[in-house]
């Protein structure tokens, strides 16, 4: 249920990004729909997730899809306001963490960006282990103190100074069904693949095999997935099998391009602009 913005407080958008996301972006855009701006960017879905979107009193564009950064780059260009939220479509802002969030702009911000927890929940259950009861991002923060590097993939902000964690959290359906994730997974692992070999890394056998088992052991025992019960088993064996997919799919690059084959890679987003701060760009525009 929205709740009105107090009147002294710093204005904010929110940014939700999404691709076929029909199932969640109405109830994404009705935990944020109290901001000042919300601004849904899409990466021209083939099911109703603009026209659910445009029901709403929000702001919708389109873009080709170069990776989450860049997305959310192009997306804090086009924001009205100096504080930005960033909300996933498969994440919701509680009633809590919008008090929280109001509760800070309202006063003179300690910080110029927040890491928020995420509660994140699988087929029903808040899942307290497997790695994931530590998982936070930075998605409060001002335009002007951050940006997200030039990766495709496991891009965090980079905000200048210290960064609070808030005290309330996300909530996070990642994972509703198993076809839903294990395409989230694989996309994620040939993402991260071809990453790296625009680096110039390569894969091994210990990358291919021991990555992989020590992903499944950190998480599993060490990280107390176990504790789970069968969600956890499930959860730690697809992050395992994600890994194993990535480097698989590196050293398929790597051989493809010895035997003199041409390797097609996922659309990068190029375009400095993209990635450099406005101050820099205004800088550069004026040398």
């Amino acid at each position: 249920m929205p709740t009105p913005r107090k009147q002294d407080c710093r204005p904010l958008s929110v940014i939700i990004t999404t691709f076929n996301e029909e199932v969640n972006v109405g109830k994404c855009i009705e935990s944020a729909i109290w901001a000042d701006e919300v601004l849904v960017v899409d990466s021209f879905s083939t099911d109703r997730t603009v026209e659910i979107a445009k029901s709403y009193p929000v702001k919708v564009m389109q873009r080709e899809y170069f990776g989450s950064a860049a997305q959310k780059n192009w997306s804090i260009d086009r924001v009205e306001n100096d504080w930005v939220l960033i909300v996933d479509a498969d994440e919701r802002v509680t009633l809590k963490l919008a008090d929280e969030i109001r509760g800070i702009l309202s006063v003179r911000p300690r910080a110029h960006g927040y890491y928020i927890r995420r509660k994140n929940v699988v087929l029903g259950k808040a899942i307290k282990h497997s790695g994931w009861s530590t998982d936070k991002v930075i998605r409060l923060f001002d335009r002007a103190h951050g940006r997200y590097p030039n990766r495709r993939v496991h891009a965090d902000l980079d905000i200048d100074g210290d960064v609070p964690t808030l005290k309330n959290a996300l909530l996070h359906y990642t994972y509703r069904s198993f076809d839903q994730y294990f395409q989230k997974l694989m996309n994620y692992a040939d993402w991260g693949a071809a990453q790296g070999f625009r680096e110039g890394r390569s894969a091994g056998f210990m990358a291919i095999g021991g990555r992989p088992l020590w992903r499944f052991f950190r998480t599993y025992f060490l990280q107390l997935g176990i504790l789970d019960g069968l969600h956890g088993l499930v959860i730690c064996g697809l992050q395992a099998t994600g890994v194993f997919m990535k480097y698989a799919r590196l050293w398929e690059y790597g051989v493809r391009t010895r035997l003199g084959q041409d390797v097609e890679l996922p659309a990068f987003d190029d375009n400095v602009e993209t990635w450099e701060r406005p101050g820099a760009r205004a800088n550069r525009v004026g040398r």
